[in-house]
């Protein structure tokens, strides 16, 4: 007898952000990819067990998701034909999963506005790697804009590189699709702190930024992860100031907040021309200080720069002192007074762990999860992640459609 009950819709996750449905025939195909896609940073999952004589996979829905992924049954070609007939804008981005290789089921749900089609047993990696790009295409088509986070050193050896490159990969684990960019063209080091080979430089993909979309940039960068992707120098590579312009840095930083979450960009110690159109466009900027004398009157000096000649607002500041001690000559209130900032951010001295983490290449989330450093990153990722988070208004509009390979 024909089951008229449509399964509830089970929602897997309360994290805000593009709403993701699964639907299938198979239960237990509906809690595997349902396990894989709750790690995918900035998806709201849910779920749906088809179990009445309907074939459409939207049928009966009120709200439409974002994203949906199918895992087609016997009656796949039913399926996907129902989907192909309802009109393109009331059809979500679209994958399919376990259809038979032949060509007709290829067809039918390119027909039906596949982006992909994963074949089974799927792998968690490229089920990741689908969803990632099925998320920047859907933020590329609405224009939605992520978080440009800059973090600068008040003096040299603060350890801005440091929380650069930790605080990128918080954010890619926690809050979603992320851009580490190295902006100290002569001697950055991100690609070191994460063990990435560069084959293309920062350099090379300025000079070509104006014929580029989020495709082409996540081509030209360094994947560390799925949800982290790294662009920096070449080794070897020598890049004056002169050689890029603040018009390319614009368009390349738009393009960046178009197709990530979160840019983060570590920039050098100096203000000109490239770190200035940075630092005018921030969401927040980390300032590194220690407790020193030195280090508090070249910071006092950047902060004044900051405020008065970039106009970064006071919300946007945030000073981090770095290498933390508790019974250093400076303390926390001499800082604060000095750069007129409440609320200062600590990362305790670990001297052994961070120079085992830059030496090998290991973020401190991945070598030490639960030391004192890697907590106080972790709390300023919850904090900026929170800060988004409460700050999103709206759904992303519908991408057009486009079948990924490859």
């Amino acid at each position: 007898m024909l089951n008229l009950k449509e399964a509830p819709l089970t929602l897997t996750t309360g994290k805000p952000g593009l709403r993701l449905l699964i639907s299938s025939r198979d239960a237990t195909a509906l809690r595997n990819l349902q396990g894989v896609c709750q790690r995918v940073p900035g998806l709201e999952v849910s779920t749906r067990l088809v179990s009445n004589g309907h074939v459409d996979p939207l049928y009966g829905l009120e709200r439409m998701p974002d994203l949906l992924l199918v895992r087609v049954s016997h009656l796949w070609r039913e399926e996907l034909a129902a989907l192909s007939q309802r009109p393109a804008h009331e059809r979500p981005p679209l994958l399919v999963c376990g259809l038979p290789g032949d060509q007709d089921g290829m067809r039918l749900a390119m027909q039906a506005g596949a982006r992909d089609v994963l074949p089974e047993p799927i792998a968690e990696t490229e089920l990741v790697a689908a969803l990632s790009r099925l998320v920047m295409e859907v933020r590329v088509s609405g224009g939605a804009q992520g978080k440009l986070i800059a973090v600068i050193s008040a003096k040299g050896g603060s350890g801005g590189t440091l929380l650069a490159c930790n605080l990128a990969h918080q954010l890619s684990v926690k809050g979603g699709n992320t851009l580490l960019l190295d902006m100290d063209l002569q001697f950055g080091s991100v690609t070191h702190y994460l063990d990435v080979t560069q084959s293309h430089s920062h350099l090379e993909v300025l000079q070509q930024v104006e014929d580029m979309d989020g495709v082409a940039l996540r081509g030209f960068c360094s994947h560390f992860s799925p949800t982290l992707h790294v662009l920096g120098g070449r080794a070897g590579e020598l890049c004056l100031p002169q050689d890029a312009q603040p018009e390319q840095l614009d368009t390349l930083l738009q393009l960046a907040r178009s197709s990530y979450d979160w840019t983060v960009v570590d920039l050098p110690r100096q203000i000109d021309h490239l770190t200035g159109s940075v630092l005018e466009q921030v969401d927040r900027v980390y300032v590194v200080v220690q407790q020193s004398v030195s280090h508090l009157r070249d910071a006092s000096c950047l902060m004044r720069i900051l405020r008065e000649d970039l106009g970064v607002r006071g919300d946007q500041l945030q000073v981090v002192v770095n290498r933390y001690d508790k019974a250093a000559a400076i303390s926390l209130k001499d800082i604060g007074e000095a750069l007129r900032c409440v609320n200062l951010l600590k990362l305790p001295n670990d001297f052994n762990l961070v120079s085992q983490s830059q030496n090998s290449g290991v973020p401190l989330g991945v070598q030490a999860p639960r030391a004192s450093i890697t907590v106080a990153v972790r709390e300023m990722t919850e904090q900026l992640a929170g800060q988004q988070m409460a700050g999103n208004k709206g759904l992303l509009k519908r991408a057009f459609n486009r079948f990924f390979r490859g």
